[in-house]
């Protein structure tokens, strides 16, 4: 009984501490999930607590707010900060003298009715608070077309600071004016402006600035170029007041420096004309008996010229002045015209053979009348020579046949005479001198035309460099 006894208090012991152990652990549990909810709560609260903060303090700024009165009306002048980052220049079209860019413009002014204080020094804003907003009223002078972009969204960032400074930015391709003067083509170079300001705003009231702590306001992407006939040598900022009817107002200007890349017309325009020339020149090499091979060298490099010279303007605007391309056509144009003139001339005092023979044969027809005295005393061997004498026939039949036979032995020896002075393949003297000046004269034009416009190209870039500095 005794053991007996002994094992169920053993058992129940044991039993009674298997109860306490799993209540202790029961409690841990309970405890740790309390203090995990304890502490997701106040992240939550905290998460609700900024939304409904920032919800008040916008509803607050916009309570009462009037977006059709611009910051500080009748107190001081709205000052706009600007600055544009190109992310795509180009193309340029000359025969609509206009150029297509394309921008994040931004804009930055303060509006001490939208102070606040809250949590965080920036509110990042989107679009639809601008609409809610006054926004500054600016527009391209130059601009042509304009475009917002809208996908997927209205690309457009506002950026709200607590002492009310804003941060406006939007997305625009921009097609504008670019005033172009010709004269130099194809060795131009062109400043394309874009320009902008308030339409409505007078200086008195709203001033643009270029943005201040910035190393350079308009900034071109690295490969933001989009031009096949052109270079960005560089760009420049400034500023510029004009006056209208309505007032003072201020205009912001950027120019952009472009010059052309002139390889694409020398391969279409200048190497085929300075060829043609030279094939125009081959013809003074050729004897001045072969007409068809030198007519068929005048006329078809004439004709080539012409075409050339149709075909070069094609790509340009129909401006009333000749341009540097223009005076290198017209002079080889002149050059091959020259030529072939030049082969006219030769032709008109070259005698052919066809001439001199002509000429003998209108003499051969029409002999002239010899004294029968003077062929009587020609030796009788040379009558003897050509006719058989008869003491039948009369002295006139005799007076005729000698008469004939005597003409042509004349005929013969004048032919044995002449035949030494006839010239084939022969080379005029003008031809000679063509050889010469001809050449010297257009290599000399080359170097005067292309030592004039490289120079002006060197000033261009001296100019452009001067400006930026």
């Amino acid at each position: 009984m005794d053991l007996h006894s002994a094992l169920n208090n053993k058992v129940t012991r044991i039993s009674v501490m298997a109860k306490l152990i799993l209540s202790l652990l029961l409690l841990c549990g309970c405890q740790n999930s309390l203090c995990l909810s304890s502490s997701e709560a106040p992240k939550e609260s905290g998460g609700n607590d900024n939304s409904t903060v920032f919800t008040r303090i916008l509803d607050g700024l916009l309570d009462g707010y009037d977006n059709r009165l611009r910051p500080g009306l009748g107190e001081n002048v709205t000052e706009i900060q600007t600055d544009i980052f190109v992310t795509s220049f180009g193309p340029v079209s000359d025969t609509e003298m206009e150029y297509t860019i394309d921008v994040f413009f931004r804009q930055s002014w303060k509006d001490e009715r939208l102070c606040f204080k809250g949590p965080m020094e920036k509110l990042p804003l989107n679009n639809l608070l601008a609409s809610n907003i006054w926004t500054p009223d600016t527009f391209f002078l130059n601009g042509k077309k304009s475009i917002a972009h809208n996908m997927t969204t209205p690309n457009k960032l506002l950026r709200l600071q607590d002492d009310g400074t804003l941060l406006y930015t939007m997305r625009l391709t921009i097609s504008a004016e670019c005033p172009m003067q010709l004269e130099d083509f194809p060795m131009d170079a062109h400043a394309c402006p874009l320009k902008f300001g308030s339409y409505a705003y007078p200086v008195s009231e709203v001033v643009y600035i270029w943005t201040q702590g910035v190393p350079k306001p308009v900034v071109v992407a690295e490969d933001g170029s989009r031009l096949n006939q052109y270079h960005l040598i560089g760009l420049t900022a400034g500023t510029k007041n004009i006056n209208t009817s309505r007032g003072q107002y201020r205009v912001m200007m950027a120019h952009f420096y472009l010059k052309r890349k002139i390889g694409y017309f020398v391969i279409q325009t200048y190497m085929p004309c300075f060829m043609t020339v030279i094939l125009s020149q081959v013809s003074f090499w050729l004897n001045r008996e072969s007409v068809p091979a030198r007519t068929v060298f005048g006329v078809t490099t004439v004709l080539t010229m012409t075409t050339l010279s149709i075909s070069a303007r094609n790509s340009l605007p129909k401006v009333a002045y000749a341009t540097a391309m223009d005076w290198f056509i017209a002079v080889c144009y002149a050059f091959v015209f020259s030529a072939l003139i030049e082969f006219a001339t030769v032709n008109y005092f070259t005698k052919r053979s066809w001439a001199w023979d002509g000429k003998k044969a209108l003499e051969a027809q029409h002999p002239k009348k010899r004294d029968p005295m003077v062929l009587s005393k020609k030796p009788n061997n040379v009558c003897s020579a050509g006719v058989n004498y008869t003491p039948n026939l009369t002295k006139d039949v005799s007076i005729s046949t000698i008469s004939n036979t005597t003409s042509v032995q004349l005929r013969a020896s004048e032919t044995k005479m002449a035949d030494p002075k006839k010239t084939y393949n022969s080379v005029s003297k003008i031809d000679k001198m063509s050889r010469i000046v001809f050449p010297v004269l257009f290599g000399t034009f080359n170097l005067v035309y292309w030592a004039t416009y490289l120079n002006r190209e060197t000033m261009v870039k001296g100019v452009v460099e001067r400006s930026l500095f």
